[in-house]
């Protein structure tokens, strides 16, 4: 197998926006250690640094208006971004804070007036901004935020306020040190009216670093990881600014209060906003993935290289990959990162197609749930493989100079931002429940359920079918009936998706038959839905789960022939260890014997122990600096 094709082959049609970001990563070798080795201030002041230098390098500008001195390739933006997460992380979460988030909703929520003041300077970076979403007590139910901006027609300001210390707006990137302006999410008041969540463009800062009358800033403090961000709080009392301060794409207010919107429903109208800032939660997802694959070059080097015990009366110990547990613990890992990787990249080509060419609501609403289930899976995919990595690197793992310990802890809240994975699989469930038909519904248990039960649970029992399902998967999944062959056609494509499918068809079908009899009961639908909460968000990993097995397998199919069986070993690990981890659901429901269940568990070592003669190679392959992974405990590859 080619290294160098394999690394073409997973850098895509982005390669060169992904090799502008190494080579940048490449000439400063202080990135990996920047957390343990700088104060936290000095720390903070150095990832500024580097995000500057990064502006000054075009990275924001690839997909931004080539008017505001961009490129318009939104794909190879995402793809650069997701390649930060192979440096420090603190300077891939601050840019993706004031070029994804701030850059972002002045792109997408204002329009050309915004656009033309204010756009150029927060690409460049010389107009450092907040995204001021979350609050103390409102996290991932942004509909109910409390802060106001109310607007007063005898002036033409609205007035930004903190009514509650649960309306203050909590862990804002930029917020503590740098940040001048935020992109602030506010209940908007006009004529005594509230219209729902809407964005305003509020300076905080003068340009001395003072707080603005009326603005109270603090620092969040120390964190778990990521402290190269100055996440901060603000409190705004009776904060005014100008009437165009309102980023008003989708909805308008002139001078004399009067309040317009093309979108009269109010939850599509928030939704829709909601949406056009989407690229946050891809970039995200990418960069969960990518942080894996600096964990797994790592700890599949260290395993290649350091020796343990070994067979009696043999001088030389084995190599600790070369243990089928070692192999067990790393090598499916390995593979799972392979799909989510090519999952990834189906993600931001949809999403640069979708943003590119205008789509429709119903594409749009897709790419939503979509990217909300690659993050979800692919940051805690991270999580796990991260951990894991470090364990299997011993007591050596532990040190800080070997990067695993940042890692761990720089990731860890990936899982939380961006949306909350549990909350992002709901949503997932939800849009196959509903095939997002007239409302899009709100993300509140109680909305949500009472959207399924007022339109959606009949044609969602109807249209599931569960009996036509069964027995169109029939000739596809074997059953107990499998017991006379155990090992026929485990390594099959079509036998892994008709697992897959099966399990989501099931669970969904399930969902909607439990939401149907409880409403048909009586029950309060907030009841309702709370008792099948454990439910959705199940049926919503498992479409998930089968999203990235195809998505793996149409890689396969496309691969070049030098990489195409390496590529499909990793593909078959995937599939039969993602079967495996569910096995006692699939013997439940009789969709396995024990004797395929046991053959699957076989094939799963084999598949290990065929991968493994070439595992360093294929984390060479992700192209990950050698600065970011040539720490202490491993001795340079070979195969760079």
């Amino acid at each position: 197998m080619s290294t160098s094709g394999m690394r073409d082959y997973l850098d895509g049609p982005y390669k060169a926006a992904r090799d502008v970001v190494r080579d940048r990563l490449a000439a400063h070798g202080e990135l990996a250690d920047l957390a343990v080795r700088l104060p936290r201030d000095e720390y903070r002041d150095k990832v500024l640094e580097l995000l500057l230098e990064s502006a000054a390098d075009g990275l924001p500008a690839r997909g931004y208006p080539k008017e505001y001195g961009g490129e318009g390739d939104l794909g190879g933006f995402i793809a650069g971004f997701e390649t930060l997460a192979f440096g420090d992380l603190s300077l891939m979460v601050k840019a993706g804070v004031q070029f994804g988030l701030f850059a972002g909703a002045i792109l997408h929520l204002g329009t050309e007036k915004h656009h033309e003041r204010y756009l150029a300077d927060a690409v460049s970076g010389r107009l450092l901004g907040c995204f001021a979403m979350t609050e103390t007590g409102h996290g991932s139910n942004v509909q109910a935020l409390g802060t106001t901006a109310t607007y007063d027609e005898t002036t033409g300001e609205f007035v930004v306020h903190t009514p509650t210390n649960e309306a203050r707006k909590d862990y804002i990137g930029n917020a503590a040190r740098h940040g001048r302006m935020a992109a602030v999410f506010a209940q908007l008041v006009v004529g005594g009216e509230s219209h729902g969540v809407h964005c305003l463009l509020v300076p905080i800062r003068a340009e001395d670093g003072t707080p603005l009358p009326g603005v109270r800033l603090s620092d969040c403090g120390p964190k778990l990881g990521l402290n190269g961000v100055d996440n901060g709080r603000i409190v705004f009392d009776q904060v005014r600014v100008p009437r165009d301060a309102l980023l008003d794409r989708y909805a308008q207010v002139d001078a004399d209060g009067n309040y317009t919107s093309a979108i009269e429903n109010p939850d599509r109208r928030f939704f829709t906003m909601l949406g056009t800032l989407v690229q946050g939660r891809v970039s995200v997802g990418g960069a969960a993935i990518n942080a894996s694959k600096v964990a797994l070059t790592i700890a599949i080097r260290y395993g290649d290289q350091r020796r343990q015990f070994g067979a009696p009366g043999k001088a030389e110990e084995t190599v600790l990959l070369d243990y089928r547990m070692h192999q067990r613990r790393l090598l499916p890992l390995l593979a799972r990162t392979y799909a989510l990787h090519f999952a990834q990249a189906e993600l931001v080509e949809e999403f640069a197609r979708v943003f590119n060419d205008d789509r429709d609501e119903h594409d749009r609403r897709a790419l939503e749930a979509q990217a909300a289930g690659t993050k979800a899976l692919g940051t805690w995919h991270a999580t796990e493989t991260i951990q894991m990595c470090r364990e299997a690197c011993g007591g050596a793992g532990y040190l800080a100079e070997n990067r695993l310990a940042t890692l761990k802890a720089d990731t860890d809240v990936f899982t939380t931002f961006e949306g909350d994975n549990t909350v992002l699989l709901q949503l997932v469930a939800k849009g196959l429940l509903t095939d997002y038909r007239e409302s899009f519904g709100k993300l509140d248990p109680l909305g949500t359920a009472r959207f399924i039960a007022a339109q959606a649970v009949e044609i969602a029992v109807e249209k599931a079918a569960l009996r036509p399902v069964i027995e169109r998967l029939r000739d596809v999944v074997p059953n107990r009936s499998d017991a006379a062959d155990p090992d026929a056609g485990l390594r099959d494509d079509a036998y892994h998706s008709g697992l897959l499918r099966f399990r989501e068809e099931h669970m969904l079908s399930g969902v909607a038959r439990r939401l149907k009899a409880g409403i048909d009961a009586g029950d309060e639908p907030f009841d309702v839905f709370n008792r099948c909460q454990d439910h959705v968000i199940a049926a919503g990993r498992a479409h998930v789960d089968r999203v990235v097995l195809e998505a793996f397998q149409a890689a396969v199919r496309d691969a070049p022939e030098e990489i195409k069986q390496r590529l499909r070993d990793l593909y078959d690990l995937h599939a039969l260890a993602t079967i495996e981890a569910e096995r006692a659901w699939y013997l439940e429901h009789g969709r396995l014997s024990a004797g395929r269940s046991k053959a699957i568990t076989a094939l799963v070592n084999e598949l290990c122990a065929a991968v493994r003669p070439a595992a360093v190679e294929l984390v060479d392959a992700f192209g990950v600096p050698g600065s970011a992974v040539e720490v202490p405990m491993v001795v340079p590859s070979q195969h760079e």
